[in-house]
């Protein structure tokens, strides 16, 4: 009669004899109970080539460049970033809306906070991340890396300077609508600047402070809504953000004007 070699070996008791072979022997019994048996995961050579791996900065995903891949914007830093964005308010609640889903906590200065209030009630009423502060009002966030923080500083065409500034695990977003007097010092001062669709005579004005090439300069007055080209240091790359079905229903469709 012909044994059946059963699928699963049997439990090892206290009674069963230890496998021949010395330590080798003992490594294939297992010390115990041996899990499921697979088949071996291959490749051949010719597909190890197709096998590849995202490597990337993590951070918030602020939309797709030229090429149509994520742009990511890394936020949390454990250095001081500050960040100057001369656009529109619809850009600036996106951008916040994203940080709070990564898990920061969102601290935005603003002197109209009619306009932020319903992204609080649809946060929970301040308890998920996003609280609104009057101008000058913004306590300690007392960020860390396990609680990192962005400051939105959504202070008009000539913002005071902030009580609350940026240092580790804390980024500062500042929002401006147009190219004001103020705008030259914070952009010299920001690590990452954002330019949105401005007038001709200040693409002009700021593409002398930014030493920006000519095609960009001409390029700004013709942007289109949701496009922001973002500059650091000798680095530029357009992007448009793109909103979600959530964020559209509680945002609106992109808009450069408020």
């Amino acid at each position: 009669m012909t044994a059946t070699v059963p699928q699963q070996p049997a439990p090892v008791t206290a009674a069963a004899p230890t496998p021949r072979g010395g330590a080798r022997g003992r490594l294939r019994g297992g010390f115990g109970l041996l899990g499921p048996r697979h088949p071996r995961h291959t490749l051949s050579p010719d597909q190890v080539d197709a096998l590849t791996l995202p490597i990337g900065d993590d951070g918030v995903v602020i939309g797709v460049d030229a090429a149509g891949a994520p742009a990511v914007l890394g936020l949390n830093r454990p250095t001081p970033y500050d960040i100057v964005l001369i656009g529109g308010l619809w850009t600036a609640q996106v951008l916040a809306l994203r940080a709070a889903a990564t898990g920061a906590r969102v601290a935005v200065e603003t002197g109209r906070p009619q306009a932020w209030i319903q992204m609080v009630h649809a946060m929970g009423g301040g308890q998920n991340g996003l609280a609104v502060y009057e101008v000058g009002r913004v306590p300690p966030q007392g960020a860390s890396a396990g609680t990192p923080v962005l400051v939105v500083r959504d202070c008009g065409m000539r913002p005071p300077r902030g009580r609350v500034v940026s240092g580790p695990w804390q980024s500062v977003l500042t929002l401006l609508p147009y190219l004001s007097p103020v705008a030259p010092r914070l952009v010299r001062q920001a690590r990452l600047v954002g330019v949105q669709r401005i007038s001709p005579d200040e693409a002009g004005e700021l593409g002398r402070a930014m030493a920006l090439p000519r095609a960009d300069v001409d390029s700004l007055p013709t942007l289109a809504d949701g496009v922001t080209l973002w500059c650091a240091d000798r680095d530029r790359q357009y992007v448009m953000t793109q909103p979600t079905d959530a964020e559209t229903g509680l945002l609106g469709t992109p808009r450069r004007m408020d």
